[in-house]
């Protein structure tokens, strides 16, 4: 089990991240339109101003039992060890251990 401010602090990262992506998608366009190196230069002052925790970059992907960062399967949002708990107990559908 990761430590409970870790996925506190991750809960948070995501707020951040969905309050400013509209933000950064603008200050990426008009980055993308200036023709002056002057004017991109002001353009990425006002991007890095923004907080550093509403990059996505700096997001990472947790369990959603567990909050273990390391060891994620995408498919199913858990981690490899309750995967495979979960997966001996029957309850994700469609899933098999496979034994020879």
């Amino acid at each position: 089990m990761a430590k409970k401010s870790m996925i506190e602090r991750e809960k948070k990262r995501q707020k951040f991240v969905a309050k400013y992506k509209e933000k950064r998608y603008d200050f990426k366009q008009q980055i993308k339109k200036a023709e002056f190196l002057e004017e991109k230069l002001k353009i990425y002052a006002k991007l890095q101003k923004l907080p550093r925790n509403s990059s996505a970059v700096r997001l990472h992907n947790r369990c959603l039992i567990t909050g273990r960062p390391k060891g994620y399967y995408r498919d199913f949002g858990l981690s490899r060890h309750v995967l495979r708990e979960f997966g001996h107990n029957c309850l994700l559908p469609g899933l098999t251990k496979s034994s020879w």
